[in-house]
């Protein structure tokens, strides 16, 4: 959805963005705080990056939802930069380059590179960010805020992480912020299912925040251990004057372009930050409910921009922040307006209201935090990959499990190299699809190659070539290939031209369309020649239609090439069978029974009906053209024939009801296989009046099938001396599938014959 879609501006989206904003501001506070400390840089310096990236960016980007701000990803590259230039000013000049770094990839348009990120890894970051999320605040929730502003990683300093920060809450309670958070995190989880929740009109993260800070109000005047000191609230930075505000700003020092170290330094913080954007973007537009599209060489710009201004003034480097933009998600937000907002209030309320924020219990943003967290790491999610097989389950877990006991960067890595690994695996296991094809001139080995056919295939691909047989006729159909390995091309090249015709297999291609090496031939006989015609019996020709019934039922029909049928069809036809069906539009016969063209002879009438004109037809097929095989096929649902029962039970002809005349022959042809003990005393329902349409349907294809025996001298003598068969059809317009029957109305026989010889499958045959 562009953004020139959404009216930014108009009242109840300014509303709903400007709630949303405030909720996303309280969460970023702490969090730019906490990024700052980790990084070891001071936490005036992430409060900075988040004002950019609320602002600078948010006002740059194309993205309805994503947030951009010091993010936990980059506290282990900027603590490492920041020792290795030995200045926080030399680090700021490094964190410029890498914007205008952003900036150039932007413009080449990189961003594709979001693209190649596998689902299983992008849900893998979702889901590990959640369970960070929760682990994480956890302690806070409780009151043990040693750690204050939770930052991201597994590891912490002084040799504690994350369960040992778990183990010690046991100990370091604190009755007020635990009441505080446990109470948040009730009205969160069940404030959708209270009525009085939503005539309040904010949500539920604003409303616990605003009840955080009364309750540290109320707490204060009890006192005692209830009381929520600092130590448990939000520390935002206070200066007392302009000039002390100014004196928090630092500037890039320029002196460092001179030294090779601080363009390394830029390369790495601006590939980080641009691979951490792209995963976060892609992440992002996977929850939000509006299904928007972020364009990610736009976000590039907008990112490179926000850098170079972030370096600028002393902010540190940002990037879009998923556990921020989860949140704007999440409390509704419509536009972008709700990302700029935030930063609009983490630049006002830092520089005149600090003493306000500094109200707020860390254990009430532990809360929101858990809740999102709940969101992201969901069950459903869980069993959703579950249900998708290992090769999207065990990226998806090692994913998970990386993130959360390393880190973000690294943890991506270590779930692309799974998700990797599985690729390659399946590649070397079935870099083709075999697949043998019952064409009318024999069986055909069609061979399926991939979309990506490399050098990791040429063993599975050799393998499948050495089963095939002398005698066997195989097809390589590469239609769905779009890069081919020259490896591979030999290899093919080679069996085509010397040891193919060595071992006296018959060797086609198609769709080699690249290749300047191989062109497309077809050298099976793919559609009915005169030869293919006096071979085969009429079961032989009534076991093909069987066949192909079954591809068409079975959505495997044969691949035909159309364009060269046309040409070898053009002086001439010889038809296995003729089918005399219905007009209906959901019974051409050719598709039906998977036939080519010059395969059959149709004749269609309306209700499969036989008279003079249509005995003719028949008989030119198969006295003079060599047809082996007469169909009569009806169809379940039959039009013409339900009609003719409407008509019958009415007493009404086709002429009274339609005003056509010419329709009466047709529908009293019909009738015959109407009876009146057929219509109960009461008037048809709708599901009777099918089955008895359906039932009469099958009468007519017999009494059909009679009439050509009794008024057709020549199809009858060709029948009498089994150089025809004649055999009926009903076909289920609902499954797609045929059932034969003779003359009787009994099942036929449509089994292979004893003598025939087993078909040996090949590897990966289906």
């Amino acid at each position: 959805m562009p953004m020139t879609d959404v009216k930014m501006f108009a009242p109840a989206n300014v509303f709903r963005d400007g709630l949303s904003g405030l909720v996303v501001f309280l969460v970023a506070l702490p969090l730019c705080l906490g990024v700052a400390v980790a990084s070891g840089a001071d936490p005036f310096t992430g409060l900075l990056a988040g004002i950019v990236g609320g602002l600078v960016v948010g006002i740059l980007s194309g993205s309805h939802t994503s947030v951009s701000g010091p993010a936990a990803g980059l506290t282990a590259v900027v603590a490492t930069e920041i020792g290795a230039l030995g200045t926080y000013e030399a680090f700021l000049a490094a964190v410029v380059l890498a914007g205008i770094l952003q900036l150039g990839l932007g413009v080449i348009k990189a961003g594709f590179l979001a693209e190649y990120f596998p689902t299983s890894v992008i849900k893998g970051l979702l889901a590990a960010i959640g369970v960070i999320l929760i682990l994480k605040q956890i302690p806070h929730l409780f009151g043990h805020d040693t750690d204050i502003e939770g930052e991201m990683s597994f590891n912490q300093p002084d040799n504690e992480n994350t369960f040992t920060e778990l183990w010690a809450t046991l100990t370091d309670l604190h009755a007020g912020a635990m009441a505080v958070g446990l109470v948040s995190l009730v009205i969160l989880f069940f404030w959708h299912r209270w009525k009085w929740a939503s005539r309040v009109g904010m949500p539920a993260a604003l409303f616990v925040v605003i009840l955080g800070v009364v309750a540290t109000l109320l707490l204060r005047k009890l006192g005692g251990e209830w009381m929520i000191g600092k130590s448990h609230l939000v520390e935002v930075p206070r200066a007392g004057s302009a000039a002390e505000f100014a004196s928090f700003l630092h500037f890039p020092d320029w002196g460092i372009l001179s030294s090779p170290r601080v363009y390394r330094s830029a390369l790495t913080i601006g590939l980080v930050a641009t691979l951490e954007t792209l995963l976060n973007l892609e992440a992002v537009d996977r929850i939000d409910p509006k299904r928007r599209i972020s364009p990610p060489n736009r976000e590039l710009l907008a990112q490179g921009a926000g850098n170079i201004a972030s370096g600028m003034i002393g902010g540190l480097p940002v990037t879009s922040v998923i556990v921020r933009s989860s949140v704007n998600i999440q409390t509704g937000n419509v536009t972008k307006l709700s990302t700029i907002f935030h930063g609009a209030l983490l630049l006002l309320c830092v520089g005149f209201i600090p003493h306000i924020l500094n109200l707020i219990p860390l254990a009430s943003l532990a809360a929101i935090l858990i809740y999102t967290g709940y969101k992201l790491a969901a069950p459903k999610l869980m069993k959703e990959m579950w249900a998708r097989g290992r090769t999207q389950f065990l990226p998806f877990v090692v994913t998970v499990l990386a993130i959360v006991l390393t880190d973000l960067l690294i943890g991506i890595i270590i779930g692309l190299g799974t998700a990797l690994a599985f690729i390659l695996y399946s590649n070397l296991r079935a870099p083709v699809r075999t697949v043998r094809e019952e064409h009318i001139g024999g069986d055909v080995i069609r061979i399926e190659l991939g979309n990506q056919v490399s050098f990791l295939n040429k063993a599975s691909l050799g393998e499948t070539l050495l089963s095939l047989k002398r005698g066997d006729q195989v097809l390589f159909d590469a239609r769905a290939t779009d890069y081919m390995d020259p490896d591979v091309e030999d290899m093919l090249l080679e069996f085509d031209r010397v040891t193919g015709p060595a071992r006296g297999i018959d060797v086609s291609l198609l769709g080699f369309r690249g290749s300047e090496a191989l062109s497309d031939k077809i050298r099976f006989v793919d559609t009915s020649t005169s030869e293919v015609q006096k071979e085969l019996s009429p079961e032989d020709v009534l076991r093909l239609l069987h066949a192909g019934n079954e591809r068409f039922r079975t959505g495997k029909r044969l691949s035909r090439d159309f364009g060269r049928q046309k040409d070898a069809t053009a002086d001439g036809q010889f038809p296995l069978a003729v089918l005399l069906s219905c007009i209906d539009s959901r019974t051409p016969a050719e598709l039906v029974f998977d036939l080519g063209l010059g395969d059959i002879f149709s004749v269609r009438i309306a209700g499969n009906v036989a008279k003079e004109k249509v005995f003719g037809s028949i008989e030119y097929s198969c006295a003079v053209a060599g047809a082996k095989l007469v169909v009569v096929m009806g169809h379940t649902r039959c039009g013409a024939v339900t009609s003719s029962v409407k008509l019958f039970e009415a007493d009404k002809s086709a002429l009274e009801a339609t005003g056509c005349g010419n329709l009466d022959a047709l529908v009293r042809n019909i009738q015959r296989s109407v009876h009146k003990e057929d219509f109960p005393d009461h008037e048809l329902s709708g599901e009777e009046l099918s089955e008895l349409a359906d039932r009469v349907a099958r009468r007519n294809v017999l009494a059909t099938l009679q009439a050509i025996r009794e008024q057709s001298d020549v199809l009858r003598g060709l029948s009498n001396r089994h150089e025809i068969l004649l055999c009926g059809a009903m076909y289920d317009v609902k499954g797609g599938g045929v059932e034969f029957f003779d003359e009787a109305g009994q099942p036929l026989d449509l089994t292979e014959p004893e003598a025939a010889a087993p078909k040996k499958a090949l590897p990966g045959a289906v």
